[in-house]
Formats: C-alpha cells, sequence, structure tokens
C-alpha cells in the first residue's frame, strides 16, 4: 500500500489551534496522525500565516497572534520525529461515521480509513445581510483580518468598520497599527447590552486578562480618533457597482458616511458542516444564537470515535480550543492504547481547571454582543442567499406559500444549494423561516447536508483509487 493510502490510526482535520494542539499532544505519548489542512501552512484563523506574514513587527498584529508560533514549533518538532504526517492544501470533500476522508490536493482525490478522528473546523462569520452587503467593497472583518495577516494588504480607504465583538475592534487597532486610519466604527450592539451582561460580570471577573484586552482595545481606538458611533440602529451599503458611501440610523434619523471599504462584523458561530453532513445530535444553543453538537466531556460525537474540538463544538476562543484538542487527544491516545485511563484522567484533570477558567468570560461576552432580532432578520429587500441571490422577501414569501423548513426551501427557491451550502444563509434562513412560523429558531432546525462538503468534479471522482479494507478498528501507522 503506497504512503498516501496508509489508514492513519488518528486523522485531524483543521491545523488551527485546536488541531494543533491536539496532533502536539497525541505526538507526545508516540499516537501517530495525520493532519489535514485546507490552508498552505498551519496556523488556522486565529495564527493565519504566522511563518509568513510581512508584517514582521510584533506590535502590529499584537501578542496573542504570535503566541501561536510555539504551537507551530511543536508541530515542526513531532513532524522530524515521524509522528505528525502533516498534509497542507488537502481540502476534505467527505466524512463519514465509518471514519473515511475523502482529501483533494493537486487536483487529485484520494481516501484515508481511520480509526480515531479528531474535527476542529474551527468557527466562521455569523452571516450579517445588511442591504448592499454584496457591492464589491464590503468584506467580513475576519477576510479583511486575513489579508493583513498574510499579505499585508492595505484596504482602500475610507474604511468603515460596522457590528459588534472582540473581533471588530481587534480588527479596527490591528488595521490602525499598520497605518490605515479607521473613518468610523458603527456599533450595532443593543442598548441594553450592558445590562444584559451584568449578571455575569462577577464570573468574567474571574478572567480579567480578557475584559482589559477589551478595554485597552477601545482606549486604542480612541486614542487614534476613531469616531465610534454607537446605537445605529439600522445599516446599508450604497454604491453605483462598487460601494461608495454607508447609510446608517440612529436616533431614527438616517446619516451617511463616504466609504470605499465596510467591514462587517457581529461574532462568529460554529462551522457545522462536518458535524451535519454525518448526521450528529446537535443542539441550539440559545446564549450563542447557534447550533453546537453534542458532546461528551472529551468532545466526542454520536458518531463513534469521532472528536469536535475547539470552536466547531461551540465558540470557547482560541485558549480554551487550544485546551480542548489536548483533551481530545488524550482519549485518543487511551482508547488506542497509548496511555492508561489513569494516566488520561491525571493529564487531563489541570487542563480541565484550565478550560474552565478560559471559559469564564463566555457568558459575559454572548450576551455583551448578542446581536438583536433586527440584524439576524433582514428586511425584505435583502439578499440572503449569495449563492443563488434570493432576498428575505422571498423566502418570507416561501414560508407564507406553505414551505415547512430549510430543507424544503431549497425546492422553493434553491436556498442553501450553491458553492457554500448554506455557510453564508443557513442560520439566517432559519431565523427567517422561525420568525415566519412564529416559533423559535431551535425548532425550525438546519439545512440537511451529504457530501462532497465541498466542489470536487465528476472526473476527480473518477480517478479516486480505493484504498484496501482496514485490518482492524485499532490499527496505527
Amino acid at each position: 500500500m503506497s504512503a498516501d493510502h496508509q489508514p492513519p490510526g488518528l486523522a485531524i482535520i483543521g491545523a488551527g489551534p485546536a488541531g494543533l494542539s491536539a496532533a502536539v499532544e497525541a505526538a507526545s505519548h508516540g499516537v501517530p496522525c495525520r493532519l489535514f489542512d485546507e490552508q498552505g501552512a498551519p496556523g488556522g484563523q486565529i495564527y493565519r500565516a504566522l511563518e509568513s506574514t510581512p508584517l514582521r513587527e510584533r506590535s502590529l498584529l499584537g501578542a496573542d497572534y504570535w503566541r501561536g508560533g510555539e504551537l507551530i514549533e511543536s508541530l515542526r518538532h513531532g513532524i522530524e520525529a515521524g509522528l505528525i504526517d502533516y498534509r497542507p492544501e488537502h481540502t476534505l470533500w467527505q466524512l463519514n461515521r465509518e471514519r473515511e476522508l475523502g482529501t483533494l490536493a493537486r487536483g487529485r482525490a484520494a481516501l484515508a480509513q481511520a480509526s480515531q478522528v479528531i474535527v476542529a473546523s474551527g468557527a466562521q462569520e455569523r452571516p450579517f445581510p445588511v442591504p448592499g452587503w454584496t457591492l464589491p467593497g464590503v468584506m467580513g472583518a475576519g477576510a479583511a483580518q486575513v489579508l493583513l495577516k498574510s499579505s499585508g494588504v492595505a484596504l482602500d480607504q475610507p474604511l468603515v468598520l460596522a457590528g459588534c465583538g472582540p473581533l471588530l475592534l481587534l480588527v479596527a487597532a490591528q488595521y490602525l497599527r499598520a497605518g490605515v486610519p479607521v473613518a468610523a466604527l458603527l456599533d450595532t450592539s443593543p442598548k441594553d447590552a450592558l445590562r444584559r451582561a451584568a449578571p455575569y460580570l462577577a464570573t468574567a471577573l474571574g478572567a480579567p486578562d480578557y475584559l482589559l484586552k477589551g478595554i485597552k482595545l477601545i482606549r486604542e481606538l480612541r486614542r487614534h480618533g476613531v469616531n465610534i458611533v454607537r446605537g445605529v440602529e439600522a445599516l446599508r451599503a450604497e454604491g453605483d457597482g462598487q460601494l461608495e458611501r454607508v447609510g446608517f440610523k440612529r436616533q431614527g434619523q438616517w446619516q451617511e458616511i463616504i466609504a470605499k471599504t465596510l467591514l462587517l462584523h457581529q461574532g462568529v458561530v460554529p462551522n457545522v458542516q462536518l458535524s451535519r453532513a454525518l448526521s450528529c445530535r446537535h443542539r441550539w444553543r440559545e446564549d450563542q444564537l447557534c447550533w453546537v453538537p453534542e458532546l461528551d466531556p472529551w468532545g466526542e460525537s454520536d458518531a463513534q470515535d469521532i472528536f469536535f474540538a475547539g470552536d466547531g463544538g461551540g465558540i470557547v476562543g482560541a485558549e480554551a480550543s487550544k485546551l480542548q484538542g489536548r483533551l481530545s487527544a488524550l482519549q485518543v491516545a487511551a482508547r488506542l492504547g497509548a496511555i492508561t485511563a489513569a494516566r488520561r484522567d491525571e493529564i487531563a484533570r489541570p487542563l480541565r481547571r484550565a478550560l474552565a477558567r478560559e471559559l469564564r468570560i463566555r457568558p459575559f461576552l454572548d450576551a455583551l454582543y448578542r446581536p438583536n432580532e433586527a440584524w439576524r432578520r433582514p428586511s425584505d429587500e435583502t439578499v440572503v442567499c449569495r449563492c443563488e441571490e434570493i432576498d428575505a422577501g422571498q423566502v418570507r414569501a416561501a414560508v407564507r406559500a406553505g414551505c415547512s423548513g430549510p430543507n424544503q426551501l431549497k425546492a422553493f427557491l434553491r436556498c442553501g444549494m450553491g458553492p457554500c451550502q448554506g455557510r453564508m444563509c443557513g442560520l439566517t434562513v432559519a431565523e427567517l423561516i422561525g420568525e415566519t412560523q412564529g416559533r423559535p429558531t431551535a425548532e425550525v432546525g438546519y439545512y440537511r447536508l451529504r457530501s462532497p462538503i465541498k466542489p470536487i468534479t465528476l472526473g476527480q471522482l473518477a480517478e479516486l483509487e480505493i484504498p484496501e479494507p482496514r485490518a482492524s478498528k485499532t490499527e496505527v501507522d
């Protein structure tokens, strides 16, 4: 059997904080793993392009970004030791409950059969559909951060940011440090945000570093003279084939700002494409307004031997993601016989204490930056499915005509059937259906997803080589 088709005992999907930590932890116990990642270099979104970013002045991107260097260095040691088989530029197009992984690299499709799988697919930005958000010049704040990290790209000015959440503040500060002025930051946080978050403040004080970071970012923006406009009630991007200005409503009055670039952001949500394709059990988290796979304390789903670590199982942040990746790897190591259950639990105890500390801030942040319904359920003229160019009014009309849920909506309007497979519209569509039917979003459900979860041609499938069956469930390289 060729090296490409040798079955890995442990396969890890994603080389962000959770995936890297899982690989390094597994290797430390002598468990070989194969680490698949869509990007060309390790780091995920948080540590994107850490080894190659042109912004070498550490103060520009901040200490949290450069902290990923130690983790990537540990990955390199694992590779040199022959325990981590790192596969960059490998797109995963299939994962099933038999732990069969379909990957695509350099135009060639391949299959591998793992005995254990840790999915570290991370998060994605919550959809933020507003009138005009499809105009050139409008993009997500996360995407703008990727450009800054990977290429040092300076966006067209004037630059306006709009929305809410810690990432919005961080991206504004990073662009300012890189010499790009910010014309305005339009804060869409609800007026009662502080009151709503107040009950969780005492617990959040157990993680003072996070609170101090937020305070420092706001002070930095003010020190640079950024116009922070609070209480924004409505938003629209305008222009003739290109963004030219941003309209916003505050205290019932519309105002305009000249802009060439608008960065939108209202938090992040788990990337559940893989867990949905596996038909894992999910639950609606009202505090984070998203679905998450149901997991045990080690991150294992109801799909046996398939684990989810990091933000893909619920938004926890980079440091907590690392800890979750390590915990999942410990369970895998014990299951494969590399360590005893007693040793697993001994190592896990301090990790769980550290994880509990990292999670203290989450209830406060989730309440403080919870987007109002108005931002999640856009006006009728607003495009919600960018792939098929379907607006919110069409979705509401289809529901009134008898469409019962997201999957039937595919037949009505093709929502969720484009290249993104619902990543950009899934949550919004569910919210609109629930609103029109007068029932909670949790009862509406989500798109039913099937492989391939990423585009692959029939020609590539036809050339696919089928690996030999595995000899046993616990076989490792």
